[in-house]
């Protein structure tokens, strides 16, 4: 066979299993599973942390994914953004569905992303597309944690939502928070609650440290779309930055963690490479003093 014709072959070959992958990465997830211990959480709680949904749905009103989360018996539905489609006209009804069905079995608290946000933000773009959207969370008994808390008292937990301002989400480069700023549209955090920030936008973790955050739940960067076989690291992130420093899994730094999801669905890049998407379970235990 002449040389010319393997290598054609090879290629076809090559092309069609990375085609496969494609297929299949992009309409599948995985779940992972993490614990946290910590002496101020008073009894377990268990939560499955949701981002990056962008209505995509698994199977028939997203059937798969709500048996999956069921199958975890979680106590509580954690929200890291971007359930919804900020496109105009775009359909609300996947994400509110999927919304309502979960809050007939689970209390939800739920931070917005860069998607909920733009809804608000630009209302000549959107028309009324976040009124309804927020209408319809709040007959489903959602508030969303606009740059506020909720404290689980039982648990000796609070809930915080971070919505920061557009502009640290520009695309291309990473602009610097000020360092008053968390405090300033947050508040002091309370020092005898573990505190989980559900905050969209991992890259500004450091602050999100800073800040006092004990565990931060982010989503927004899909895990970089593609992920390089054996290295593991993302490619893009969507502010089209290569490889970003926090593209999925989990981090540290100092006394705070962070849970990065590479979310479940896609937006502007509609596909993933060897990177599946993820349906995070976190344990939060309780830890005895020494």
């Amino acid at each position: 066979m002449p040389v010319i014709d393997i290598v054609i072959t090879v290629f076809v070959f090559l092309a069609l299993i990375l085609f496969w992958i494609i297929l299949l990465d992009t309409n599948r997830f995985v779940v992972r599973r993490t614990q946290v211990t910590d002496e101020r959480i008073r009894k377990p709680l268990r939560a499955v942390v949701i981002a990056d949904l962008h209505n995509k749905q698994f199977g028939k009103d997203n059937c798969n994914l709500l048996e999956a989360i069921r199958k975890e018996q979680p106590d509580v539905i954690l929200v890291a953004g971007d359930i919804l489609m900020a496109r105009p006209k775009k359909s609300l009804e996947p994400a509110i569905h999927f919304i309502r069905e979960l809050s007939k079995e689970y209390p939800i608290y739920y931070g917005n992303g860069n998607h909920e946000h733009r809804l608000k933000l630009y209302p000549e773009t959107y028309a009324d597309m976040a009124d309804r959207y927020k209408d319809a969370l709040g007959e489903c008994g959602v508030d969303p944690l606009v740059n506020t808390s909720a404290t689980l008292a039982e648990y000796g937990m609070n809930i915080c939502g971070v919505e920061i301002d557009r502009e640290y989400y520009r695309r291309f480069r990473k602009i610097s928070m000020e360092k008053e700023y968390l405090r300033s549209v947050l508040g002091e955090k309370d020092k005898e609650l573990y505190t989980v920030l559900l905050a969209h936008n991992p890259d500004y973790f450091e602050a999100y440290a800073e800040w006092g955050a004990d565990l931060v739940l982010s989503g927004h960067l899909h895990g970089g779309v593609a992920r390089v076989p054996f290295w593991g690291k993302g490619v893009i992130s969507p502010s089209f930055r290569l490889f970003p420093k926090y593209d999925g899994g989990e981090f540290e730094l100092g006394q705070t963690k962070m849970i990065l999801s590479r979310g479940l669905g896609t937006h502007t890049i509609p596909v993933r490479v060897f990177n599946p998407g993820e349906l995070w379970v976190v344990s939060f235990l309780p830890k005895k003093g020494e």
